[in-house]
C-alpha cells in the first residue's frame, strides 16, 4: 500500500454512474462506499515498502487497478483516499490538479485499446465518439505517438473544430452525414460511442475493431482496463511538450457541492472531453 492521498481534484467516468447503478454489484466492494476512479492530489502518508513516492509528492492516477474487481470503498470523490503504489504516477509539473485528474482512466483506456488493436505507424483509424473523454485521447495518441497515416473521427457539429485541433484529418458530423457513405475504410476503428455495427462497416478487410461500450460483440476487441502508472509515465514527455493535452468539458470544474449536477451532465452524453470535480473540501 502506498498510503494516503489528500485529494485536490477528481474526474468522472461512465463507469462511476454504472457502478452506482449496480451494474457490477457482484464484484463490487461493500456499501457504504464513495465513488470515483480518477484522482490528482498530494501524498500525505507512505507505506514502508514504497519506493517511487514520498510525502509531499504531487501524484495522479486511476486508483483502481482493475476496474470491476472490488474497486475502492473510498474512491476519489473524498477528501482523502488510500491507494497502492502501482496505479499512480508523478503529476507533470505543467498540469494543474484539475487537468491532471482528467487524464488517467481515459488516456490509459485509449492506449490499451490501440495496443490491443495492433495500431502502428502508417495505419489509418476511425474514432467513433471523437469528442468524448476516451476519444480525444485516441486521436492525440494515434497522431503524435503512433504516427497514424490518417485519422477520421465523429462528433456533433459543435465539436468538429475540436477534432481538427486534436489532429483529426477527417472530422465527421454524425448528425449530418450518412454513416453508410464514408468514402474509405480504415485499418482500425475505435468505437468509443457504442456504434459497433457501424464500426464493422467502416473497417478494412483484415482490420480491427475495438470497442469500450458494452455490450459490443465479437469479433470486436472488448477489454476491461488494467490501470498502471507506468503508462502515465510513458506519455509524460508528450504531456509536458503539449502534444498530448487534457480536454476539459466547458462546464468543468464542478465544485464538490455540485457533484450531482456533474453526474447529470455526464449521463446526458453531451459532455466534451472530461468532467472534473474541484475543489474537494
Amino acid at each position: 500500500m502506498l498510503g494516503s492521498i489528500l485529494i485536490s481534484a477528481a474526474s468522472l467516468n461512465p463507469i462511476d454512474y454504472k457502478r452506482m447503478g449496480g451494474l457490477f454489484k457482484d464484484s463490487d466492494s461493500p456499501l457504504p462506499s464513495a465513488p470515483g476512479y480518477d484522482v490528482a492530489g498530494v501524498v500525505v502518508k507512505v507505506g514502508i515498502a514504497v519506493k517511487k513516492f514520498k510525502v509531499g509528492d504531487e501524484v495522479y492516477g486511476d486508483i483502481n487497478e482493475k476496474a470491476f474487481d472490488h474497486p475502492k470503498v473510498v474512491g476519489s470523490l473524498a477528501e482523502y483516499t488510500a491507494v497502492e503504489e502501482k496505479p499512480l504516477a508523478h503529476k507533470p509539473p505543467n498540469l494543474s490538479f484539475v487537468e491532471a485528474a482528467s487524464i488517467p482512466l481515459a488516456m490509459e483506456t485509449a492506449y490499451e485499446g490501440l495496443e490491443r488493436a495492433g495500431f502502428s505507424d502508417g495505419k489509418s483509424i476511425l474514432v467513433l465518439g471523437g469528442a468524448g473523454g476516451v476519444g480525444t485521447f485516441v486521436i492525440q495518441l494515434a497522431k503524435h505517438v503512433y504516427g497514424a497515416s490518417k485519422i477520421a473521427a465523429t462528433s456533433s457539429t459543435k465539436t468538429l473544430e475540436l477534432l481538427r485541433n486534436l489532429g483529426a484529418d477527417l472530422p465527421i458530423d454524425y448528425t449530418q452525414e450518412n454513416n453508410e457513405d464514408l468514402p474509405e475504410k480504415f485499418d482500425v476503428v475505435y468505437d468509443a460511442a457504442g456504434e459497433t455495427e457501424w464500426a464493422f462497416k467502416a473497417v478494412k478487410e483484415g482490420g480491427k475493431v475495438v470497442t469500450i461500450v458494452p455490450p459490443g460483440f465479437p469479433p470486436a476487441i472488448i477489454f476491461l482496463l488494467t490501470s498502471d502508472g507506468a503508462n502515465l509515465e510513458k506519455f509524460r514527455p508528450y504531456i509536458e511538450n503539449g502534444k498530448v493535452k487534457p480536454i476539459l468539458d466547458p462546464k468543468s470544474p464542478f465544485p464538490f457541492s455540485q457533484t450531482k449536477e456533474a453526474f447529470a451532465h455526464l449521463e446526458s452524453n453531451r459532455a466534451t472531453g472530461k468532467i472534473v470535480v474541484y475543489p474537494i473540501p
